[in-house]
């Protein structure tokens, strides 16, 4: 089904807001806009329940009660159970935190892979594990492409190997990695597999049991929420990794890897965003019933599709670019970068930026990266990223505006 664009841009506040009203917003994979339903939701919190959560008194019982519907219902857009579902500060924060408890388990002579395709949060901690003796092995990109390939990581699974930590999506190639095939290799050789969804998630929350990943994380600012990262750590992992908050918390499963508490107004917002799945899949024709999670990926994923390939085919056919990542909208995510020839990415933005158009440039925590393909981290590439709430008039304006620019 056709994505209502009028409908869904109603649903951010952004929009409406006069110094952004003329403005073309692609810089979505570096923090998407917040959905009205999670900013109405903040600002209540603010207002009416800005107490201690759970305590005996009405207020804070409703607080508590806020707290505890985002849970469940971001696990249900999840696929996995609530009390497997934790809030932290960011997904860094949250790795970091990740690789202490895993710290404590793993022995000098264990072995855990990286890729350099990897966001740093999601490669730098493991590394720094070498320190106490664990043998980090690379899987390591194809120089050409970039791409991973799954059959490079078959000699390097032995029975020393204890985690694998990869990429669901670049979020420089924009790349769609089999995590479902990669998760099974990974269980089959007896090890954990970490999967980096923070570039995937704003195009549709994946079925986290479907995909057999034992950890997965995202960050909920760039998947139309409040500042938090989200990280799910399946069964019996989450109870084998012990606890890093206070030791009183270890019954409580959502506060052994928060060690500074959660936010509490901000952990209640985060049910906004459920409910604006809720809203977007009633409104192009969903009901309430078990296959809303599905539907919502589908039409994220389906409403950017046509403005993506729009998007690729203008920049593949330019000779005065590079552009990473496969051609075909179908293998990747709305993220799209790039590198011009005759200009600085930084110079590029800036130019588009005076024409009322945003994207980014830089390397975006992906230094390993540039380098394996040739790309100096310090120039970096420009990068467009889309979401399902951009139109196709905005798209046009982006393609005028770079199309001037380019030539200039």
């Amino acid at each position: 089904m056709a994505l209502d664009h009028d409908f869904i841009r109603r649903q951010f506040p952004a929009f409406a807001e006069p110094s952004l009203r003329e403005q073309a917003f692609f810089e979505n994979a570096g923090g998407s806009y917040a959905c009205r339903q999670v900013i109405d939701r903040l600002g209540e919190y603010y207002r009416r329940l800005k107490v201690q959560p759970y305590h005996a008194y009405p207020a804070a019982q409703e607080a508590g009660a806020w707290m505890d519907a985002s849970y469940l219902r971001l696990a249900g857009y999840l696929g996995v159970a609530a009390d497997e579902v934790q809030f932290g500060p960011s997904t860094s924060q949250n790795t970091y935190v990740l690789a202490q408890a895993f710290r404590r388990q793993l022995k000098p002579g264990d072995e855990i892979i990286v890729t350099d395709q990897d966001h740093e949060a999601n490669g730098g901690v493991w590394r720094r594990l070498a320190a106490d003796g664990v043998v980090v092995r690379e899987w390591c990109v194809d120089r050409g492409s970039g791409s991973l390939d799954p059959q490079a990581l078959d000699p390097l699974l032995s029975e020393r190997t204890k985690l694998v930590a990869f990429t669901h999506c670049s979020n420089l190639l924009g790349e769609i990695n089999p995590v479902a095939t990669i998760c099974a290799k990974i269980r089959k050789a007896g090890a954990t597999s970490i999967v980096d969804g923070v570039s995937f998630a704003p195009h549709g929350l994946p079925d986290v049991a479907a995909l057999g990943a034992d950890v997965y994380l995202f960050s909920a600012y760039k998947t139309f929420g409040p500042h938090q990262g989200v990280m799910v750590i399946r069964r019996p992992l989450l109870d084998a990794l012990g606890n890093e908050a206070h030791y009183f918390h270890a019954p409580m499963p959502h506060r052994r890897f928060v060690p500074a508490g959660p936010d509490h107004a901000q952990v209640a917002a985060l049910c906004g965003v459920a409910e604006y799945f809720d809203a977007l899949d009633r409104h192009h024709g969903g009901g309430d019933d078990e296959g809303r999670a599905a539907r919502v990926r589908a039409l994220l994923q389906g409403g950017e599709a046509d403005c993506v390939q729009t998007l690729l085919d203008f920049l593949a056919a330019r000779r005065d670019l590079r552009l990473l990542g496969p051609r075909r909208a179908s293998a990747r995510a709305a993220t799209i970068a790039f590198v011009p020839a005759s200009r600085t990415p930084l110079e590029l933005v800036e130019a588009l930026a005076a024409q009322g158009v945003m994207i980014g440039s830089g390397h975006f925590y992906s230094v390993r990266l540039c380098e394996a393909l040739g790309i100096d981290p310090a120039r970096g590439v420009a990068r467009v990223s889309l979401v399902h709430y951009n139109s196709p008039t905005e798209v046009e304006k982006l393609l005028r505006a770079l199309d001037a620019t380019l030539a200039g």
